[in-house]
């Protein structure tokens, strides 16, 4: 079961928004849907709240280290409290994945990822879970540090948020431990494909009478 959900990102107003603040904004989220509030607990270097569901206590951590050192505030909550690599849940902006899409998985490498670095470290291990939130890729290497430090689009912004909704409501799976059921939860909850517009069409009369129909003005795709 998950005893400990890190969400990643940089303190301050001038990141909160940014693409690297993904695991700030599914804490906030949880902490809301668990009516508890994030207070700074500065000997673990972080924001910290926790939650006791069903007898269970589930803490929540927003380091406040900055992203580089997260793992400092990670791994002093796991060593104080006893909680296995196994029992630590970090929620993070994660490039290879598009913007509306989550992935859940455990272990493996941190793929270039400052914070999972860090968090590597100070756990000395790779065995924790790892909620993937996609933020895309801008398709250059050489961006990629401008743009995690960057507000996605509004569109990318709506479909990240969407995204966390899904996420969350697997909440109480990934709390009990039941791994399979909360993974399933993730990963088919894809937003619905948009429709695409009907065409125009002409009717008989139009058509015998050489009549047309005027053509919608294209879709904005912003």
């Amino acid at each position: 079961m998950i005893k400990l959900i890190a969400g990643l990102g940089n303190p301050g107003p001038e990141y909160e928004h940014t693409r690297h603040n993904a695991g700030f904004w599914w804490v906030d989220e949880a902490a809301r849907l668990l009516k508890v509030s994030l207070q700074m607990e500065r000997g673990h270097f972080g924001l910290v709240a926790r939650a006791n569901v069903n007898g269970q206590s589930l803490w929540l951590v927003e380091p406040q280290t900055f992203m580089n050192l997260s793992g400092k505030s990670v791994g002093s909550l796991a060593r104080f409290f006893k909680i296995a690599p196994e029992e630590v849940l970090v929620v993070h902006d994660e490039l290879d994945i598009p913007p509306g899409e989550v992935k859940l998985k455990k272990g493996g490498g941190h793929a270039g990822h400052n914070g999972l670095r860090d968090i590597h470290a100070q756990l000395g291990s790779a065995d924790y879970w790892r909620l993937r939130v996609g933020i895309g890729h801008p398709g250059n290497k050489n961006e990629v540090a401008n743009w995690v430090l960057k507000k996605p689009s509004p569109d990318d912004r709506i479909a990240i948020a969407q995204a966390l909704d899904r996420s969350l409501k697997a909440l109480p799976q990934l709390m009990a431990g039941e791994m399979d059921k909360a993974t399933a939860l993730i990963h088919t909850s894809k937003p619905p494909r948009p429709k695409p517009p009907r065409p125009a069409t002409q009717t008989a009369s139009q058509t015998a009478a050489g009549g047309g129909v005027e053509a919608s003005p294209a879709e904005d795709k912003g």
